[in-house]
């Protein structure tokens, strides 16, 4: 899987291909970042949002009173999570124009155009300029990437880290047995980042040793037993500085993890058992519980919210690395770098569909995966117009537009749904119109932001008053907190319908459609994802569909 030669494809201005496919990443990232810029305050606060914003406060206590105020150690259980993207976001908020929120869908904006970043240079390395473009296209036209880099504390950062460190194991790869202190650095970064950020960081450490496994014996079959022993040892020692910078870096944002050397080993086992108490979710058009969700659950979202395009190229990209893997004549890194990338994009997914673990909240918590895959299907998308070329030029144009048809399903799905893409359900599943019955959308409740500006737009322009003597009063169905943040201080929160003047229910299958008049309907697609009531006067006892968990 190489990338097309000068001569393959002629440009009008003559330029060479490497160049036109760089200028137009170049482009790409430049439009992301407009378009972030001008949206990322359209995004509402995510279900986990506000405890992460307090778990940012107390880490910075923390470090401001010098280790004498330690109550971040064990705040909820957020402590077994590093507190980074959380940390940045409360300091970038000291000097930037915009309200906390906003500033973490700023921050979080700014390090998933860095993701995008990394995936076009790590796509460009592994496969030329052209896998290069295709991967960054490939991600930033994947609405559940794009989605929850706004929104997302935890997952989306994760797989910024992920990727990162994917890309110095690759630098490693290729300049084995000497890799370079920039190399060095990255891999130190990078891991210290990922295990910072979750403890689930570590599978890279399973990436590596299994990915290099094609290069360290073919080097013991080249080189014989004591120069390849003395090359490999040579590599560890080169990469202890990288370590032990990775080490200070998941330190200084997961504090908790440095305190006793076996605390990230606990984070491992309290994680590798559900610490909740159960509740059901929609999948399939049935509710499960989330302990009990099938095997199924990973393959099948997967197959039905990623674009169709970047499904079938990221599996042409792991049949590229079983053929890589299998004949003779391919360079022991090449195959390496593919094993690597390929683990890194199917094996967090066959564990889960092993191990059983519970499983919720559709697939944000891998993310992380999607990159990889990003990067897979750069390379098999590059591959494929190389050999096309090789019979037929003309192809080549044909192949280009049936990949451009691709990308604009995503993207007219991303412009519809919009703030909402982490919603998005291909064609495959008939869009998010026929998945609406069968599975969850709006789990996190991002459209109650949208919801309370246009309630208060409208009791604006009724020019209604909140009851003298106290505040109006909402009833909520859905997450609390990002209600209360978008109506402000003018309004009370809660889950009583009684004696409520209206009542903010989310489109989801657990909550109630009510018999009372709609003062804002939130649609996208002709499906609901939130309305509020006007139920004053009425007598509405509930406003759950299924009894509370």
């Amino acid at each position: 899987m190489s990338s097309i030669t000068t001569s393959a494809i002629e440009t009008p201005q003559r330029r060479s291909i490497e160049l036109l496919c760089d200028d137009l990443a170049w482009i790409v990232l430049g439009g992301v970042v407009i378009v972030a810029g001008l949206t990322f305050q359209d995004y509402g606060l995510g279900w986990d949002d506000y405890t992460h914003a307090e778990y940012a406060d107390l880490l910075l206590k923390m470090y401001g009173s010098g280790f004498k105020d330690v109550s971040a150690l064990s705040f909820a259980n957020l402590y077994m999570y590093g507190g980074g993207f959380d940390m940045a976001a409360a300091l970038l908020h000291k000097i930037v124009p915009f309200e906390l929120f906003e500033t973490r869908r700023l921050l979080g904006a700014l390090v998933g155009i860095i993701g995008l970043a990394v995936t076009w240079r790590l796509g460009r390395r592994v496969g030329g300029p052209i896998a290069g473009l295709a991967a960054l296209l490939l991600l930033t036209l994947c609405p559940i990437y794009y989605g929850h880099m706004f929104m997302n504390p935890k997952d989306a950062p994760f797989a910024v880290a992920m990727i990162v460190l994917m890309l110095g194991l690759v630098r490693l790869a290729q300049e084995y047995p000497r890799p370079t202190p920039h190399t060095v650095l990255i891999i130190g970064v990078g891991a210290g980042l990922s295990v910072g950020s979750r403890i689930l960081g570590g599978l890279a450490l399973v990436y590596a040793l299994v990915g290099f496994v094609p290069l360290i014996y073919a080097d013991f079959r080249s080189q014989g037993v004591r120069e390849a022993t003395h090359r490999f040892t040579h590599v560890c020692i080169v990469l202890l500085p990288g370590l032990v910078l990775g080490y200070v870096v998941m330190g200084l944002i997961w504090p908790w993890s440095v305190i006793d050397f076996a605390n990230p080993f606990h984070a491992l086992t309290y994680f590798s058992h559900f610490f909740e108490k159960p509740w059901k979710e929609m999948f399939g058009g049935a509710l499960v519980s989330v302990p009990d969700m099938p095997w199924s659950y990973l393959p099948t979202l997967f197959a039905l919210q990623l674009p169709e395009v970047l499904i079938g190229l990221a599996a042409a990209g792991v049949g590229g690395t079983v053929m890589a893997l299998a004949r003779r004549g391919v360079a022991p890194q090449r195959r390496t770098i593919l094993l690597m990338l390929t683990l890194a994009a199917t094996l967090p997914l066959a564990i889960a569909m092993v191990k059983r673990p519970a499983l919720y909240n559709g697939i944000r918590h891998f993310v992380f995966v999607v990159p990889p895959m990003a990067v897979l299907g750069g390379v098999a998308f590059a591959w494929i117009v190389e050999r096309i070329g090789e019979y037929r030029r003309g192809a080549q144009a044909a192949a280009v537009a049936v990949f451009i048809g691709g990308l604009a399903l995503p993207l007219a799905e991303m412009v519809r749904l919009h703030p909402y893409q982490y919603t998005h359900f291909n064609h495959i599943a008939g869009t998010v119109r026929a998945a609406e019955t069968r599975y969850m959308l709006d789990y996190w409740g991002l459209a109650f932001k949208q919801a309370s500006d246009e309630l208060q737009e409208v009791l604006e322009e009724r020019d209604e008053e909140a009851p003298k003597g106290r505040k109006w009063k909402v009833a909520v169905c859905g997450p609390q907190r990002p209600a209360q943040v978008a109506l402000g201080q003018d309004f009370t929160i809660g889950w009583d319908s009684k004696g409520a003047d209206f009542a903010m229910t989310l489109g989801e299958f657990y909550c109630k459609g009510l018999t009372a008049p709609v003062l804002v309907e939130i649609k996208r697609d002709d499906v609901v994802f939130a309305r509020v009531y006007d139920i004053r006067g009425r007598n509405i006892s509930d406003l759950l569909a299924i009894p509370a968990p």
